[in-house]
């Protein structure tokens, strides 16, 4: 895989150094992080309309916030603390299903459900990170908290295209019956939809997406770049093809973008904060345009 990447590397590097391109374009972390953006992007994007149509917002943000247990189970166990993710992917994975289990077995709103796994995980994590920070320094869990260009290497874009990989070759089969059970599940099961099975798939796709994500977009933001583009191309979108396409393309342009302006302007912020900020700036634009243009205001999405 680092041959693949090195095919787009060392061009671009070559580019950033004669001055074709930005001179920060001479850079590797640069390049792995635009990698890591054509990764995130499409499919944070693609998957976000469906959260929304689920309105599993909050979930999303809840598993981000367990990343933080993960990290610190890992550190603990001996896993090296720049890429803890057997941990990661484990306790999340395993934090995911059995939220999703006990709100299909106790019947109670996902928001009361989703809020007391999520205390739980952050006492938990709170209480295991004192231990922690007498082995590591902090500044790597702020990596995590609010993503980090600079961390990003080989690994994370390995990781990051399986999981990928992953997810577009489970959604592309069954988008559509992913989509009938997130609007109508009693129609989806009358046509012989396995709803719990869908629901618990869909529950594990956000799960591993949402961990891969976290060096790039960092876990108190990975839930927003789930929503915000998606919330924009529903401003805009007349049919589902248009919203789930729209989606793509605000997700994917505000990961781009939110790399390469602050390094052009040599702004010091996280590159998740300034993705989330190029997300809002879409966002904003879509719901004037909706408010303004009567076209949009009657897109029905």
């Amino acid at each position: 895989m680092e041959y693949i990447y090195d095919i787009i590397r060392i061009p671009v590097m070559e580019m950033g150094k004669n001055g074709t391109l930005p001179d920060f374009f001479q850079y590797a972390f640069v390049i792995n992080a635009l990698i890591c953006s054509l990764f995130v992007g499409p499919i944070l994007g693609g998957i976000g309309t469906m959260v929304v149509a689920k309105r599993m917002a909050f979930f999303s943000q809840a598993v981000g916030q367990a990343a933080l247990t993960g990290v610190a189970i890992g550190i603990i166990l001996g896993e090296s603390y720049t890429a803890p993710y057997i941990s990661l992917f484990g306790f999340c994975i395993l934090f995911g299903l059995v939220m999703n289990y006990t709100r299909n077995r106790t019947h109670m709103s996902s928001d009361t459900v989703i809020g007391v796994f999520l205390s739980i995980s952050l006492a938990v994590g709170a209480c295991v990170l004192l231990y922690v920070t007498s082995k590591v320094n902090m500044h790597v869990l702020d990596n995590i908290l609010f993503g980090s260009i600079l961390t990003v290497n080989n690994t994370d874009i390995n990781v990051l295209a399986v999981i990928s990989l992953f997810c577009v070759a489970v959604c592309i089969p069954l988008f559509n019956k992913i989509l009938l059970a997130s609007f109508n599940p009693s129609l989806a099961h009358v046509r012989g939809i396995n709803v719990k099975f869908i629901d618990y798939l869909f529950i594990f796709m956000i799960t591993i997406i949402t961990v891969a994500s976290l060096k790039i977009v960092g876990a108190v933001l990975v839930e927003a770049l789930f929503i915000i583009p998606a919330a924009a191309a529903r401003n805009i979108s007349k049919s589902m093809r248009g919203f789930f396409f729209y989606s793509i393309i605000f997700a994917t342009c505000s990961c781009i973008l939110g790399i390469i302006i602050p390094m052009q302007y040599e702004i010091p912020v996280p590159s998740g904060g300034a993705i989330i900020i190029i997300a809002a700036t879409f966002f904003a634009a879509t719901a004037l345009l909706r408010t303004a243009l009567p076209s949009f205001r009657e897109a029905s999405i």
